[in-house]
């Protein structure tokens, strides 16, 4: 008999590791579009946008792998209200201290867009969504490190999708793009909370104590170290 346990339909994990309680919604001031790939949709256990959507006032989560047609996306695009850019790194991409992005805005609301998946489905994205390279870019100016370590990036500087949301906002705030009254560590407290939960489940597993529910689960053999953060 499979192994089944109960799940939170907020956060999208098991509720014996339910993420709900250790954040709470904010209103950043920015308005965040995840598009999110089908098999990231599929990533209960490391997935990390849900942990942004419900942290996050107004963050959606778009699934899907062709956006051209997608009513909800071009909906978003078209609003006046908001300033759409594409989160992809580039000399002409705009970050928040760049000279002339406030005058840019507008007033308007930025509207990052980020892809929700590995880095190999976010090629495989944007070579189905041309256009969205057509849209202004979005980067950071600083050079960040992430903390999810048990995952293996392409490169050092790739991080966590919950972590670009997080440091997109801290560099709004400290260059008066947004309100400094935010503060959006609890959904960074959300996130280490989840990557503690999956190194304890991990150990567990390895010491036997609890059931391989993956099929991959069976290769990790070496415990791991829990942060403590």
């Amino acid at each position: 008999m499979k192994f089944m346990a109960e799940f939170c339909y907020k956060c999208f994990k098991p509720k014996a590791c339910c993420l709900c309680s250790y954040t709470k919604e904010m209103d950043p001031g920015i308005k965040f579009v995840l598009l999110m790939h089908p098999k990231e949709a599929k990533k209960n256990r490391t997935g990390t946008g849900h942990i942004a959507r419900i942290s996050l006032t107004g963050c959606e989560i778009i699934m899907g792998l062709d956006f051209a047609e997608n009513k909800r996306l071009q909906e978003l695009l078209h609003d006046d209200r908001y300033f759409p850019m594409m989160m992809f790194p580039g000399p002409e991409a705009w970050t928040a201290k760049k000279e002339g992005f406030r005058e840019t805005l507008n007033g308007r609301i930025p509207l990052p867009i980020i892809l929700d998946s590995t880095w190999w489905c976010a090629k495989k994205m944007i070579q189905h969504n041309p256009f969205l390279l057509d849209l202004p870019r979005l980067s950071f100016y600083g050079d960040y490190r992430s903390i999810y370590t048990f995952k293996k990036e392409p490169e050092p500087e790739y991080i966590s999708t919950v972590e670009s949301c997080y440091y997109l906002i801290k560099e709004f705030q400290d260059n008066g793009i947004t309100e400094k009254n935010i503060d959006p560590e609890p959904m960074m407290d959300a996130f280490k909370a989840m990557i503690k939960f999956q190194l304890q489940a991990e150990n567990e597993r390895i010491l036997g104590l609890r059931p391989n529910v993956h099929q991959k689960d069976a290769k990790y053999s070496k415990l791991r170290d829990i942060p403590e953060f």
